[in-house]
């Protein structure tokens, strides 16, 4: 795979095209230097933010939040929030800092996320959900976009969703993606909430049946591009692979270019591990440490000869104070054998 130059964001004017396969943001794993591996294995995916919160760029200042490097497009900034003056101004953040998405969190089921009153508990006020909208998509240019579930606690999917993307639509928004499981706001962890509720697919496709022009994306329990052209193949505008994408990038992001958007050719994750050599060097150079780096690369080779070694290597030796771009020279060295 020849080296890939930074790009402009206006290459990618048509973010819907990339939409057609996406990683979920995922706190915690999808920072840049994770998003930067992952471009390096797909040019074509969309690739997501953590969750920013909106309180800690406005009130907090945290604009190294924002970081990225121009590589990374097509790239999306995912927001939580729930005040509607504090999203307009992280929307412009955003904007400004380069991203060519700005997504808002109707999703995450966490406490912490609940008790600043945005996440998955914006399910139950869809107005409000539908004000900020409006007022993100009138701020900037850059596409706004929503990522919520299919319903929270005791509430009816076919009763709520319907309803909830109407809302939304009609205050701007014309792509979102379902996570096609209920949370449990009540009851269940942030963790079980990704696993417990059931999975229900259909009525997410019933969702874009009922709704033809809204561009929709299914997210949730999807771990195989077999997986997600099935759901591409049924009707669906996009698909967002989360875990599977992270733990097993090597199966997943390096077919992603051929098989879901028919270019170029599969990526060779040895071939990405040598690229990111010159990105370790920058990061160590800037006071970072090797593990900041490493700790996304150790599923790189998952399922292949050599991995145990490849992960046993890194991960016992990136925290070393010492530890540079040579040890994962070493820890190639068992795959490349």
């Amino acid at each position: 795979m020849t080296e890939l130059k930074s790009r402009d964001k206006s290459g990618f004017s048509d973010v819907r095209r990339a939409a057609r396969l996406s990683v979920a943001p995922m706190m915690d794993w999808t920072d840049q230097h994770c998003r930067y591996m992952h471009r390096l294995l797909s040019r074509e995916v969309l690739l997501y933010t953590e969750m920013v919160t909106a309180p800690a760029l406005v009130r907090g200042g945290a604009l190294h939040l924002l970081a990225h490097d121009p590589l990374e497009y097509p790239l999306a900034l995912q927001l939580g929030g729930s005040d509607l003056d504090e999203l307009v101004t992280a929307t412009r953040l955003g904007a400004d800092a380069g991203y060519n998405e700005i997504n808002l969190n109707c999703g995450c089921p966490s406490d912490r996320v609940q008790s600043g009153a945005f996440g998955a508990v914006l399910m139950q006020r869809p107005d409000l959900v539908a004000d900020c909208v409006a007022a993100m998509c009138a701020a900037v240019d850059v596409e706004i976009t929503v990522k919520c579930r299919i319903g929270v606690d005791a509430q009816k999917p076919q009763d709520v969703l319907p309803d909830f993307l109407q809302k939304i639509s009609n205050a701007g928004c014309r792509r979102v993606t379902i996570h096609a499981r209920k949370a449990w706001l009540q009851g269940l962890s942030p963790k079980e909430n990704r696993d417990i509720p059931p999975l229900d697919y259909e009525i997410v496709h019933q969702m874009k049946a009922d709704f033809p022009d809204l561009h929709i994306s299914v997210n949730g329990g999807i771990t195989t591009l077999a997986e997600a052209k099935a759901h591409l193949d049924r009707g669906l505008d996009g698909v967002m692979i989360g875990r599977a994408a992270y733990h097993q990038p090597g199966d997943v992001l390096r077919a992603a270019d051929p098989e879901i958007f028919g270019t170029g050719e599969f990526s060779d994750p040895i071939d990405v591990a040598r690229q990111m050599l010159p990105y370790i060097e920058r990061h160590l150079s800037q006071g970072g440490r090797l593990h900041q780096v490493t700790r996304h690369m150790l599923g790189l080779f998952a399922g292949r000869p050599g991995a145990r070694q490849w992960r046993r290597t890194l991960s016992e030796g990136a925290h070393r104070d010492s530890a540079g771009p040579a040890l994962v020279e070493t820890a190639l060295a068992a795959i490349s054998e």
